[in-house]
């Protein structure tokens, strides 16, 4: 058993047959157990990774990125950085963010992670950007 438990793996059960209901018109069913097994190794998969991608997010990841550099002053111009910019924006802005840029999951993929249209994270990441380049414009 790929998730460990038995909650978490019914969960994902219920996943597979939502999945196949949804997209019955695009699937073919010469093979209905490979096709089953596919799916459901790959929402296992997924769900696997989306409880990595938690366990990771809850380190404040303003931590994450100083830890990562060997230069103090390129730390500490960083962690100004990032506080300023993520200052006024929802966390889940932040965990977006984290997830596109640093995890690169795609748009499609980074939407049904935090349950938003790939519409709103693209929002999100431009407006983001959008104060981003302007934060850097202003301490220039």
């Amino acid at each position: 058993m790929l998730l460990k438990d038995e909650e978490r793996a019914y969960d994902a059960m219920q996943d597979v047959f939502l999945q196949v209901v949804r997209k019955q018109d695009k699937l073919n069913d010469k093979a209905p157990s490979s096709l089953l097994y596919t799916i459901a190794t790959n929402i296992c998969l997924n769900i696997i990774r989306r409880d990595k991608n938690k366990q990771f997010l809850s380190i404040d990841d303003t931590v994450f990125e100083i830890a990562c550099s060997d230069n103090f002053e390129k730390r500490f111009v960083t962690s100004s950085f990032l506080d300023a910019l993520f200052r006024q924006e929802k966390d889940t802005t932040r965990t977006i963010a984290v997830l596109h840029y640093v995890d690169r999951f795609t748009l499609e993929e980074t939407s049904e992670m935090v349950g938003m249209s790939v519409s709103g994270i693209r929002k999100r990441l431009r407006s983001l950007r959008e104060k981003g380049l302007a934060l850097e414009e202003a301490a220039k």
